[in-house]
């Protein structure tokens, strides 16, 4: 299996760093496990409504760009289906099942994700109604990938 979780934005700080890296040496186990970090688009204060849907367009348009037709794509949005580790764990194996071999995460920026990058996914995840940064995120769903495995492989994790 082949999993990316495609975002926008890079990593600055050390620990985030630190804790992905992790998780990419734990997953090494289990499946090809890649992370693609897009350029993000400079906010303006106080930008307009209009300036935010332009944002989301550009970054929207670079994201579609890493996605393969035959990817099945789970983009990270507030509105999404709330899961379970469990939930995560079904449908990679579901995914698995019928032969599509590679899932794309998606994590957008601090505005989110643009409408066309949330039509081409094949669903919308979501951890909460809460709103936390996109580095956070990306550790977030990260170590639920690798908790996924375990859950999968019927191996011990911590709860």
């Amino acid at each position: 299996m082949n999993i990316k979780i495609i975002c926008v934005g890079k990593l600055k700080e050390k620990y985030w760093k630190l804790a992905i890296e992790e998780y990419k040496k734990r997953l090494g186990a289990y499946c090809t496990f890649d992370i693609i970090e897009l350029p993000d688009e400079k906010t303006p204060d106080k930008a307009s409504d209009k300036e935010d849907m332009l944002i989301l367009d550009k970054e929207g348009e670079r994201i579609l760009r890493k996605i393969d037709d035959r990817d099945y794509v789970i983009a990270l949005a507030i509105e999404g289906k709330l899961v379970t580790s469990e939930d995560i764990a079904q449908r990679i194996e579901e995914c698995g099942l019928r032969g599509q071999s590679k899932i794309d995460f998606v994590v957008g920026g601090s505005l989110g994700l643009s409408h066309r990058v949330k039509s081409r996914a094949n669903e919308l995840m979501s951890f909460g109604r809460i709103t936390m940064p996109h580095q956070l995120a990306r550790v977030v769903l990260s170590e639920q990938i690798y908790r996924a495995y375990r859950i999968m492989h019927h191996q011990a994790y911590h709860k």
